[in-house]
């Protein structure tokens, strides 16, 4: 693979598989060259019993400031978890200044799951999400956040028909291709991409398990595939494929910790 430079904005956890945590190390295993931007600093992620946060917003114009002064820029941008609104317009400081021509932004919204918003999140947090997504080539929010972002009551039915018709609602708040995560039927779950009014759908076999931070880990092969130059799709294969790979290899009783990713990096 090619090697590029991108930068990831997302917040790092110490302990816990998501986030940065994961995000760097499966991006440098794929070869991509990989500079953070850590929103904020957390003892553990917060699936554990209570957690210290560290917020780093007021730190971010003074890393800007002396990116600017060393002639820093990069091939692309990786947006995770955000969990301020005040982020998103430095979000689109980082894209003006710090883009090289034709830079791609892949966002994962991370916001919600399982038809509701996590904690601490609210209406005005999804609509300025919302306007956010406007900048991105590439948007992969899960079935829950699609609709909150297009003010669609949720549904237990993930299949096509609904995906479908979440792709193209958000179509409407942004050019990007959309990749919904989470579609379910004839018991497999995958993606729908959608671009241009076209859909293709990326489905593997339904696992009999849920783990904490599968989306983070999705999203940053997804990338570092992406950044290589492969095809949506396969992009999209990759990742579920190492997801599914992960999951296989985690034990059960550990879902809330996250995924024994470290093991697939290796082979």
């Amino acid at each position: 693979m090619s090697c590029k430079r991108i930068c990831t904005m997302q917040d790092l956890s110490c302990v816990g598989q998501c986030s940065l945590t994961v995000a760097l190390p499966i991006l440098s295993r794929y070869g991509v060259e990989t500079c953070v931007l850590p929103t904020a600093v957390l003892s553990n992620h917060t699936q554990f019993d209570g957690w210290s946060y560290l917020d780093l917003t007021d730190e971010l114009p003074n890393i800007y400031r002396y990116w600017a002064k060393n002639g820093i820029s990069f091939d692309g941008f990786v947006l995770g978890y955000l969990g301020k609104q005040r982020l998103m317009a430095l979000a689109e400081e980082l894209f003006d200044r710090f883009g090289a021509d034709g830079a791609p932004v892949i966002i994962d919204p991370v916001f919600a799951d399982n038809g509701k918003l996590y904690g601490g999140f609210d209406m005005d947090y999804v609509r300025s999400m919302a306007k956010l997504l406007a900048r991105a080539d590439i948007i992969d929010p899960n079935i829950t956040e699609a609709c909150f972002l297009t003010d669609t009551p949720y549904q237990s039915d993930h299949g096509k028909a609904f995906a479908q018709l979440l792709a193209t609602k958000l179509a409407a708040l942004t050019p990007a291709t959309v990749v919904i995560t989470g579609v379910e039927f004839d018991g497999n779950i995958g993606e729908l991409i959608y671009r241009n009014g076209q859909s293709s759908y990326v489905m593997l076999p339904k696992l009999d398990a849920q783990f904490h931070g599968t989306g983070d880990i999705f999203t940053s092969v997804l990338a570092a595939h992406y950044f290589a130059g492969k095809p949506l799709q396969d992009c999209c294969l990759a990742a579920g494929q190492f997801v599914a790979d992960c999951m296989r290899c985690t034990d059960k009783q550990a879902h809330f910790y996250g995924v024994n990713f470290e093991t697939q990096l290796a082979k």
